[in-house]
Parts: structure tokens; sequence; C-alpha cells
């Protein structure tokens, strides 16, 4: 199987480990185990009560019934028996996808969007038609073009929610319409909802296609909302026939996940919020802080993203995106992703939910570099 590189992966294996102000990251600023207990309102001793006697073999092969439990809590319509537990949500997508899609299948992806949801379809041989987010429609997506490509049928519709390079969130109308074409022609929705819990208005926390639409596939993870990306713990909810089949693809590869993530998890999930109280509030006063940046800087331009922890910045400098974010790690330390890593030239990603000083620094750092490129 040949598969195109996956750019924002190199990137940030590139330069993560060799900048002082990480403003890609795309995690909520990352919990200890010390501040998850304390969260969770366990003590470290606890925990080690819990983790001595078990013995470290493979465990439930589909997940804990405990943390399939609390899974299916973050959800209207879900039961335990609707998740399989997987490694991180880049192992879900990728075992769905090998389990759903056949050669000359019709696969409508959003574009820019995480990577795995053009490549890997593209990969297994199905026709991906991409439906082209603008920034002048505020990085929603335009639901008469999706009838259009969807009119000659379409086997899954692909897409990200809270989105991500963007920060847009589908309002209800878009919801609505989604499910209404993807019921239309008996489509599968595969809605990675990595960031949900982290809307900047209201309670936090916005739909699930889950409980709108018979056939989706949601796909989590412990790592965005949650702050646990180190846990490498992601989840699929789906109907049971979807869950068979992704099963079967992953007796081939990664068979369960570990028995101390499980836990892990568990523990989180059933603190969730507490823990998405702590991320929301993160998010929200980080981008009180970009927002008043970018009025300021003449050189940077944004649509305000209402969910999640990233958005895309337009610059005003006449320099390739990677040739601008080289020249911030290097001379500034400061580590952006180009938008050519995702299919948006002319744009850079920033993550915006690292510690408030980092982002302050970063933001303060940019700005020194882009006033010796104007100038």
């Amino acid at each position: 199987m040949r598969i195109r590189d996956f750019g924002v992966e190199q990137w940030m294996n590139r330069w993560e480990t060799r900048c002082r102000y990480n403003l890609a990251e795309t995690c909520v600023a990352s919990l200890s185990v010390r501040e998850l207990l304390a969260l969770a309102g366990k003590t470290p001793t606890a925990l080690a009560d819990d983790l001595a006697p078990i013995r470290l073999t493979y465990g439930a092969i589909e997940g804990s019934e405990r943390l399939r439990t609390a899974i299916a809590g973050l959800y209207e319509t879900a039961s335990p028996g609707d998740v399989l537990v997987t490694h991180g949500a880049i192992g879900a997508n990728a075992l769905v996808y090998q389990a759903l899609v056949e050669p000359g299948d019709v696969v409508i992806s959003l574009v820019p969007t995480y990577q795995q949801h053009t490549a890997i379809p593209e990969s297994l041989g199905a026709e991906v038609r991409e439906l082209r987010l603008r920034e002048q429609d505020r990085w929603l997506p335009d639901t008469d073009e999706l009838r259009r490509l969807a009119e000659a049928g379409v086997k899954v519709i692909a897409l990200v929610n809270p989105h991500n390079p963007t920060g847009s969130l589908l309002d209800e109308a878009r919801f609505e319409e989604i499910v209404a074409v993807a019921r239309e022609h008996g489509a599968w929705i595969l809605a990675d909802e990595v960031y949900r819990g982290l809307d900047q208005a209201g309670e936090g926390t916005s739909p699930s296609f889950v409980d709108r639409y018979e056939r989706t596939v949601a796909v989590g993870s412990m790592s965005k909302a949650y702050s646990l990306a180190g846990l490498r713990l992601g989840w699929v909810v789906a109907p049971r026939e979807v869950l068979t089949a992704v099963s079967r693809h992953r007796d081939y590869s990664v068979i369960s996940v570990g028995m101390v993530d499980d836990i892990l998890a568990a523990i989180a999930l059933e603190a969730k919020d507490a823990l998405l109280a702590r991320n929301r509030a993160i998010v929200r006063e980080n981008l009180a802080i970009l927002d008043a940046w970018v009025a300021d800087e003449p050189a940077v331009d944004y649509v305000r993203p209402a969910s999640g922890t990233t958005a895309l910045l337009r610059y005003a400098v006449d320099l390739p995106s990677e040739d601008l974010c080289v020249r911030l790690v290097e001379e500034e330390g400061v580590m952006f992703t180009p938008g050519s890593a995702l299919d948006a030239e002319g744009y850079l990603r920033i993550g915006y939910a690292n510690h408030a000083p980092v982002l302050r620094l970063g933001l303060e750092r940019t700005s020194a570099l882009l006033a010796t490129l104007r100038a």
C-alpha cells in the first residue's frame, strides 16, 4: 500500500523537541498524573493500591467495561457495547477506513483537514472528493456543494467537528443538512470529534453525530480535550456491525490497549466535569490572549475559532508558510504549523491551548520577526 507523506506529523517530528515556545501543540496543556489524580479526588497512594494487584496481561481486548461505560456516558444514546477502545483517535480513524472503504468507493472529506481523512481512503483505492472550506464562509462547509458532490453517490462523509485546523464549529442548520445528505444516500458519517467539549460558548459541549444519525461512526480521544495524549488512547462509537469489522482489522495490528492506560483513562472520564472545566477555562482565557494579539498585529488576521484548540492565521509577509515557520523556530524559538502541511498555503496553524506564559511569549517573539520582515 502506498500513501502520501503525513505533512503535519513529519513537521512535528522535525521541530517539536527543538523549540522554546510550542504554538503548534493541539492538545490542551498536558496534565501530570498527580494533577489528574487531584482533579479526580484521588491520591497517589490510592492509585498505587489500584494498580499493584493487576496482572499485566492483554486485559479486555475491546477495553474494560469500566472504561467503555465512561466513554458511553459522553453520548446521549450510546451503551458500553457500542464502544471499542483503540490506540488513540489516529488508530481509530485508520481502522475505520480499513473496515468501511474499498477500492472505487467515494469518500467526501472537508479540506483542509487532518490528513488521515484524505490520504488513507486514497491509499485504499477510494475516490476522495474534497469539500473545500473557505475563509469567507468562516470555514464552514457549503452544504449545497456537499449535495452536488454526493449526487453520484457517496460511501463515507468524513469531517472533523469541532474542526481542525480552523476551529470552526458546525451550526445546527449545517449539522442537520449534513445528516440529511448522508441519510439520502445511505452514507456513513465518520465524525472525528476529538475536540468535542471545548466550545467557546455556552456549556462547552456540542452534539455528537452519534446522537443524531444512525449511520454515524464517531471517533474520540483522551488527547485533545482531556490533556492526556500520553495515554495513547481513543475510541470508536458505532453500530455493532461496524465495530465487528473494525475489530477484525484490529486483531491484525494492535490487539488491545495497555491496562494502565485503560485505568487512567477511566479515572479521567469519571472526573470529566472537572477536567473539562479546567480545559475550557484554559482555551477561553488563551483565546482572549490570541484575540488581543491578532487585533494589534498588522501582519496577521483570522476567523476567530468557535471551538477546539486551533486556528488558521492569515499572514501578510511575502514568504511561503514553511519558510516563515522555519525562520520563526530557528530565529525566535517559536513553533507554528505551516499551512503547506495542511493544504492551506498562506496560513499558519496555531495551537493556542498551551500554558498561557508560553502563548504570550511566543506571540511576542512572533511579532518581533514579523516586524523585521515587514520592514
